[in-house]
């Protein structure tokens, strides 16, 4: 079974906005991911929000957006939008620039 057919693999595209930028916020959720088996990538938007990809196991992607709607200490979520894509069997975890 390939990875992105796996069931209980599911992918994230995330959206966060607020004061999200400049607060060491990709940072932080590459900490996060560290902790759990989660791919994708983070970056941030020309329209000031972040943009992340998060697959893996539902109880992780789920735990890091959860992780979103809080942030970095610094920051100031104001609103998370999520859409759930098919898995693509991303490895890894990326910050973007």
């Amino acid at each position: 079974m390939t990875e992105e057919a796996r069931p209980d693999r599911v992918r994230a595209h995330v959206w966060v906005s607020g004061h999200v930028q400049g607060v060491c916020f990709r940072a932080c959720a590459e900490d996060e991911v560290a902790f759990r088996e989660v791919a994708g990538w983070i970056r941030n938007a020309a329209n000031g929000r972040v943009e992340a990809v998060f697959e893996g196991e539902r109880a992780s992607v789920e735990a890091m957006i959860r992780w979103c709607h809080r942030g970095s200490p610094a920051s100031r979520v104001t609103g998370v939008e999520v859409a759930w894509e098919t898995p693509r069997g991303e490895r890894g975890f990326r910050v973007r620039s």
